[in-house]
């Protein structure tokens, strides 16, 4: 006779997942080469087992596997551990494997989920800031003029002081030459000045965002946070949206603090690791 469940029968109820084994000793060893790629240099022996808080004939050990498959080199004049040739080349294949639109795409979703707003992926193309992506959310207004592929302005998008601010000038040059002299006023005076456009360069980097209001579209709002390579240089760029009044869109507001949280914690994933985060 088959056996009936009952109120106090458990053997059909989801078991907890137990936690992950690893192996303790590969995690140990990667602290030792945290600690030297921290360093910035090559340690001595006796620094590096005080870093890695662990002996110095443990340390050594590690050292002596970690030499073998080109991890680590020791220099032959000073007897000093630096990171190997192996490391650098799993550095570059880290680097060439990273996909921002793949790892970007969940990190939209949740940030879109989060808002309400509409959350759109940029990258710097051949004519400028470029839409490759785009995710709405629950409260997002129709957007039609900003479709994937389209190429927004420098000057009048969040999108566009973003890689104005973080992009070296010689790559925003002609760009910004030619937006500046669009907007002459009917008298011949320029909308914004060379100082105007340093004031505005000079605030993103401070807040680690761009904001644009009433620009790019009447009555719309924007903010947008930068996405780092391993080496520093600004990839791509996650902008929110949305109309003025429906998110908070003040340089200090919670909308502000995630935004530049999901942003980098991409960035981190392609190596990027002087994330700041607003408390």
């Amino acid at each position: 006779m088959a056996r009936q469940a009952t109120k106090t029968d458990k053997s059909d109820e989801p078991k907890s997942a137990s936690p992950r084994r690893g192996i303790q000793s590969i995690e140990v060893g990667f602290r030792i080469l945290d600690v030297i790629r921290q360093a910035g240099r090559p340690l001595p022996l006796k620094e590096l087992a005080e870093a890695s808080q662990l002996t110095v004939p443990n340390v050594h050990y590690y050292l002596v596997s970690f030499q073998k498959v080109g991890l680590v080199h020791q220099q032959a004049d000073t007897g000093f551990y630096g990171l190997g040739p192996y490391a650098l080349r799993l550095g570059l294949a880290a680097l060439e494997q990273f996909d921002v639109f793949t790892t970007a795409r969940p990190v939209m979703a949740e940030l879109a989920a989060i808002t309400g707003q509409t959350v759109f992926l940029g990258v710097w193309g051949n004519k400028g800031p470029t839409i490759v992506y785009r995710v709405e959310g629950s409260r997002s207004r129709p957007l039609l003029e900003l479709r994937v592929g389209s190429v927004l302005p420098l000057l009048s998008s969040a999108l566009g002081r973003n890689f104005l601010a973080h992009l070296p000038p010689a790559n925003t040059r002609d760009l910004l030459e030619q937006e500046l002299a669009s907007m002459k006023k009917s008298d011949g005076v320029n909308k914004y000045s060379m100082r105007d456009v340093e004031a505005m360069r000079d605030e993103v980097l401070s807040h680690h965002l761009s904001r644009c209001r009433d620009a790019l579209l009447p009555h719309f709002t924007s903010m947008s946070a930068p996405i780092f390579d391993m080496l520093g240089e600004m990839k791509a760029a996650i902008t929110v949206m949305g109309p003025v009044g429906s998110f908070d869109d003040d340089i200090d507001s919670e909308t502000a603090r995630v935004l530049i949280e999901k942003a980098q914690s991409i960035s981190a994933v392609a190596g990027w690791t002087k994330a700041v985060i607003p408390s």
